[in-house]
């Protein structure tokens, strides 16, 4: 089968590159599906994978977690997918990836793809709806079908993860949605996604608040540069407020949130996958529930920009824009 691969960790320009490569086709045994790949979306952790783990014992290492595919096998465990069945899923960090024309991944965390948009517009979304989700609802605890009188602020919210938080917290909660952005073409783009208020994450987040008449916001999801807005992060939360992070600041001063009492969360997708969890399904849940708010017109894809057919010149222009941190929306690619 063709696939996209590297050796050895590298950034780009380098000596190592991705490259189009064959390798041998995967047979689905146990809760496996073998995934036809028809279409994916490139995400700043791979290139966060790609230039820090390379292939073991000189073997190439395929990224990739995002797709939408066709399945062609299922192992003898599967219960929830035969052949045939149109899927989508984000797949696991510690197993080969989506820049294959075939895939191995476990059916407890792949979904039903939504059955009213293109394979296109599908791929956009599985890592970055699961990671929204379950940093508002798994982590935030935000609730469900209330929270009147009450805040959310998103900071970094154009991004991929943003641009779909945005549209679930406002669809599925009664939370005021407060989005920063740095760029007039993001803020009009969450604007467009439901935020109620889009604010300058060059400025004082503090200010900027009280600006809205209010005394400060219950929930803080910070997408990136945490390490940057901590200070004002914490003067924007309440007390007893929760801080929910997906980044990875280099320093953080965790005693920051003491005198306030804030609560910090971590949300990282692949717990799950990479520790078995009891509640591994979850994931297939989300998915579903996910493409059901699709269908019905509720949530839209974050698609912005389209980089071809799947091969290593493309994914390598993806990296690319995603490494100069000027990606709005998700990047997709489609075939081989």
């Amino acid at each position: 089968m063709k696939a996209v691969g590297y050796k050895l960790a590298h950034v780009l320009g380098g000596n190592d590159t991705l490259a189009d490569i064959e390798l041998p086709t995967p047979i689905a045994k146990g809760h496996d599906l073998l995934v036809a790949v028809q279409a994916i979306s490139v995400n700043p952790v791979d290139t966060k994978i790609r230039s820090r783990v390379g292939g073991e014992n000189g073997q190439y290492k395929v990224l990739g977690w995002d797709a939408v595919g066709t399945v062609q096998q299922v192992g003898e465990l599967v219960t929830a997918y035969q052949p045939g069945d149109r899927v989508w899923y984000a797949g696991d960090i510690s197993r080969p990836g989506s820049n294959a024309e075939l895939q191995l991944v476990d059916e407890r965390i792949v979904g039903a793809a939504p059955k009213t948009i293109s394979n296109l517009e599908a791929a956009a979304l599985p890592l970055t709806a699961l990671t929204a989700w379950e940093l508002l609802f798994d982590r935030l605890a935000l609730p469900m079908a209330a929270g009147k009188g009450k805040a959310l602020l998103v900071v970094g919210a154009a991004g991929g993860v943003g641009s779909i938080l945005v549209q679930l917290a406002r669809q599925l909660t009664e939370v005021t949605v407060i989005a920063t952005a740095g760029r007039p073409q993001s803020k009009d783009w969450l604007c467009s996604l439901g935020a109620h208020h889009v604010i300058d994450h060059h400025q004082s987040l503090s200010e900027q608040i009280s600006a809205l008449g209010l005394a400060g916001v219950e929930w803080v999801a910070s997408l990136n540069n945490t390490d940057e807005h901590i200070e004002q992060i914490v003067a924007s939360l309440l007390p007893q407020g929760h801080l929910g992070l997906i980044d990875d600041p280099d320093v953080f001063d965790v005693k920051l949130l003491k005198r306030k009492s804030l609560a910090l969360h971590w949300e990282f997708m692949y717990t799950r996958s990479l520790f078995q969890t009891e509640d591994m399904a979850r994931q297939q849940q989300i998915l579903n529930e996910l493409a059901k708010l699709i269908d019905n017109g509720r949530v839209k894809t974050t698609v912005n920009e389209h980089f071809g057919i799947i091969n290593a010149a493309n994914l390598r222009k993806a990296h690319q824009l995603l490494e100069s941190h000027q990606a709005r929306g998700k990047i997709v690619l489609e075939g081989f």
